[in-house]
């Protein structure tokens, strides 16, 4: 955990994801690795790892769709979601950390 995170405002996953499902089209996207993915993860989530970022183009084409972005702790969400904007992606939520989500996982 970075000092920084001690001070930002915590991000309820709950309600980025709500958010995301109310969206008539948008992508929910997990930037953990490969291994953590296949875990579990988010249902209707698609896995971008945060190292593979700079490939998004090939994977998401309109860079005007919703994105919805989260990973284990909310660094590399964020990170990810900074990095999809200086990509020209206009629509980038992070929508924070899986260890604060109560739901249920698939596998």
């Amino acid at each position: 955990m970075e000092l920084l995170d001690l001070f930002r405002k915590k991000i309820d996953i709950g309600a980025g994801l709500r958010e995301f499902r109310a969206q008539r089209r948008a992508m929910l996207v997990d930037v953990r690795e490969k291994p953590e993915y296949a875990k579990g993860h988010l249902a209707g989530s698609r896995n971008i790892p945060f190292s593979q970022i700079s490939k998004t183009p090939s994977a998401i084409h309109d860079k005007d769709m919703p994105i919805y972005v989260y990973c284990q702790n909310g660094s590399a969400s964020r990170k990810a979601e900074a990095e999809l904007k200086k990509m020209g992606y206009t629509n980038v939520k992070n929508i924070g950390a899986l260890n604060d989500y109560t739901g249920k996982l698939v596998k």
